[in-house]
């Protein structure tokens, strides 16, 4: 090493130690400061590691060379080379060019050498050393999060974190306290503390309540320097709010309530309001209410609005004022959550006393049953008093009462009601059988206020009596196999009644008379079998068979009827399968299946519209020969067997037809002579000898025609 030159030269396996000399980052040097000068040296790679200051000379690197020798010229590339360092080509001095600053870039390689002037070429080695920039403390602290917020229960002990906030420096933090923070709280004391190296926010005073504030704004600062003086320093805020327990029993606002109730208050309307405040927030405020205590716990309850958590009462039982005039109940409102660590402060929960005065209101009349089962008989006649309502006025002034039947309920006006003292008697007969039960509304209006109006329901059930004769349950043919044996049973009959006794119905059944071919025989369920007395029954003699059967019931008095049953002779099979009930279809010789009659059915209709079909064509076929076109009424010759006979010729034809050739078809012939029509082909304008030239007769007004 030359003595007078400062350099540290190593090899590339070993560290750059350099040379160290006060700081410049930031600082820009000034005009001609010296960097570094190169020397002669062997090695490829020279490693320098140089700290910059702020020195207006600095120590240099030349080569051996440079001994008045005006042939060489320093030359310098890498990083920054040209834009951030200068090289004095005839001195190898090094110049910084701008402002350095190691948060940008901390470190520079660059490569210097030595070649000749005048041919470029290399004079020695190049020389590679590393320009490392000091750091200085300038850059404050920053907090890259903020603004921040935190949330911390009321009534936190001493001590318990809220939040951390944390700041970052951009200074080098390996080299001094440049970046070495400590924290602080500038605003916010003394409600909150912080650690000055974790950041950590803590409670730092007792009894913290919501109630009495909720938000605490804090400031913290960050200093560098390690918070000594001539440091650095950046500041956050935290908004800390404190979040609600439930610290707080309900309170009543006062401590006697009192309302004023119409006796006529529905049940489970509101008769008054209470109210309990909790100075908590949300869950923590809700409260319930119930009565405790009172004379009126079985008339009122109460209820909690979840809208406005108002306690509301409310009736369980009608009021009366001319029996109880007042009430007094006790009200608790208690906290529906509760937590156990401000138990010890006393119960959450509060009471009031709670009076109520009952208002007379004019009441509707009050009918003595709410609904009224009346029963008569049938057979009643009219004006027959069924029963009797009966309602009164529960005001103290007792108006009188006036009854009326609502008809909308008895349409058809059966019965009548007394309208002074409510007895309803009957207007009309009653039938059971067509209507058993009837249900009708009576009002009850008072007399001096037509308002106030009551109903009830009446009704009334018809009873029965024995007014209805039993008959057959069904009106059905029997029929009776004209080869079977005496005694067997043809048919099981049955009756109805449409009365309805208590004991149920029984009845008796007879013959009309003797019957030498049939005879009866009752039945344990109410029925009778019809059984035969000979097996000569033949359908040749005789096909049917009136049996006429009388009927008796059990009623008071006893009805009976005379029901006839139609009996007829069939043929059947040897098992019993009837075959044929009349004598024509006897009288066939063969039997005809219903397949068969479909056939000859279908065959007969078949016909029938060939013969329609037929007299359809030959009527449109006459219809063709008849002309009906007025140029054709031309070809019509009419001929008489006549000769002319003056003045009569005048009859053979009508002049206005002839005149209006469409009149034509409604020509009359004369009477006296029978014309005969013929239709020949026109030949031209000539006309017969006994003929009529249309064409002339058409147009005889005209010269040459008559």
């Amino acid at each position: 090493m030359c003595t007078h030159i400062h350099r540290m030269v190593k090899s590339q396996n070993q560290l750059c130690t350099g040379i160290q000399i006060p700081p410049l980052e930031g600082i820009r040097p000034p005009r001609g400061s010296q960097l570094l000068r190169e020397g002669r040296h062997t090695h490829t790679h020279l490693c320098i590691h140089i700290f910059v200051g702020t020195l207006h000379s600095f120590p240099w690197l030349h080569t051996d060379l440079d001994s008045g020798n005006k042939n060489i010229k320093y030359i310098l590339a890498g990083e920054g080379a040209g834009t951030i360092f200068s090289i004095n080509e005839g001195t190898g001095d090094i110049h910084a060019m701008k402002r350095l600053d190691r948060e940008e870039k901390a470190e520079y390689t660059l490569t210097a050498q030595v070649i000749n002037r005048d041919t470029n070429l290399p004079l020695e080695a190049p020389s590679e050393f590393t320009i490392k920039v000091q750091d200085i403390n300038d850059n404050a602290p920053e907090f890259t999060q903020g603004p921040y917020r935190a949330t911390v229960p009321e009534m936190s002990q001493v001590g318990m974190s809220v939040t951390k906030v944390t700041a970052t420096d951009a200074d080098d933090p390996v080299y001094g306290n440049s970046a070495k923070l400590v924290y602080s709280i500038l605003e916010g004391q003394p409600y909150f503390s912080i650690d000055p190296n974790t950041a950590v926010i803590k409670i730092a005073l007792h009894g913290m309540d919501r109630e009495m504030r909720e938000e605490y704004l804090v400031v913290i600062q960050a200093k560098d320097m390690g918070g000594h003086m001539g440091g650095l320093s950046g500041t956050a805020t935290v908004t800390v709010t404190l979040s609600d327990v439930n610290d707080n029993p309900p309170k009543f606002s006062k401590s006697i309530y009192e309302f004023v109730v119409p006796e006529d208050l529905g049940l489970e309307n509101s008769g008054g309001r209470v109210k309990a405040n909790d100075r908590d927030f949300g869950e923590n405020a809700l409260s319930t209410y119930s009565i405790i205590d009172g004379d009126g716990k079985d008339v009122f309850e109460i209820t909690t609005d979840p809208h406005t958590q108002e306690g509301i009462l409310q009736l369980k039982k009608p009021l009366d004022f001319e029996s109880k005039k007042s009430y007094t109940l006790k009200v608790e409102a208690t906290n529906i959550i509760m937590d156990l660590r401000f138990s010890s402060g006393g119960p959450f929960r509060d009471t009031a006393t709670v009076k109520i005065t009952v208002e007379d209101s004019d009441e509707p009349p009050v009918f003595s049953s709410a609904g009224y089962l009346l029963q008569v008989h049938e057979d009643a006649t009219v004006n027959t008093v069924l029963g009797q309502v009966f309602a009164y006025d529960p005001d103290s002034t007792a108006s009188s009462i006036r009854y009326l039947i609502d008809r909308h309920t008895d349409l058809e006006r059966q019965f009548n009601i007394n309208t002074d003292n409510g007895k309803i008697m009957l207007a009309k007969p009653l039938d059971r059988e067509m209507d058993m039960w009837h249900n009708i509304t009576v009002t009850a209006t008072e007399v001096r206020n037509h308002s106030q109006i009551s109903r009830t329901t009446v009704t009334i059930k018809v009873l029965d009596i024995n007014d209805n004769a039993p008959q057959f349950a069904k009106d059905k043919e029997v029929f009776l196999c004209e080869n079977g044996k005496p005694g067997q049973v043809i048919e099981t009959v049955s009756a109805i009644d449409k009365d309805d006794p208590i004991n149920g119905h029984v009845f008796i059944y007879r013959l009309a008379s003797n019957n030498p071919n049939f005879t009866i025989k009752n039945n344990i369920d109410n029925s009778i079998s019809i059984l035969t007395k000979h097996n000569t029954f033949q359908r040749q003699k005789q096909e049917m068979y009136l049996l006429p059967i009388i009927i008796n019931d059990n009623g008071n008095p006893p009805m009976s009827s005379t029901n006839t049953l139609t009996i007829q002779v069939c043929s059947c099979s040897k098992d019993g399968a009837i075959q044929s009930c009349n004598v024509e279809a006897f009288m066939l010789p063969i039997r005809l299946s219903m397949g068969a009659l479909i056939a000859i059915l279908l065959c007969v209709i078949l016909f029938l519209v060939i013969v329609v079909l037929y007299v359809t064509l030959r009527s449109h076929k006459n219809e063709t020969l008849i002309v009906k076109d007025e140029d054709d009424v031309r070809e019509n010759i009419i001929r008489y067997d006549d000769e002319g006979g003056g003045e009569e010729d005048t009859e053979a034809f009508d002049i206005a037809t002839l005149q209006n050739p469409d009149g034509i078809i409604s020509y009359l012939p004369r009477k006296d002579i029978k014309p005969d029509l013929q239709f020949i082909p026109r030949q031209g304008q000539e006309s017969g000898s006994n003929g009529v030239d249309i064409d002339c007769v058409a147009q005889w007004a005209k010269p040459g025609c008559l």
